[in-house]
């Protein structure tokens, strides 16, 4: 899965697990709020898992122009 995509899905679930945490507090629901702060937070992870595979990408791209360069 790219960065883009963990970023996409993590972003989808940041904001179901919002939306289920106020739907919980509406309705008094501890269990729909529980949920939706699990849900919240497994979207983080996902964004921060997006931003860490972006940037190894970077890291490599820039590594692999550096060794051409280098090469020349």
């Amino acid at each position: 899965m790219s960065g883009t995509s963990d970023k996409i899905k993590g972003t989808a679930n940041e904001a179901i697990g919002k939306a289920k945490q106020g739907i919980g507090e509406a309705t008094g629901s501890d269990r729909m709020k529980g949920e939706g702060v699990v849900q919240e937070v497994k979207g983080k992870g996902q964004k921060a898992m997006g931003d860490a595979k972006d940037a190894a990408k970077e890291a490599m791209d820039r590594a692999a122009a550096a060794a051409r360069k280098a090469a020349e």
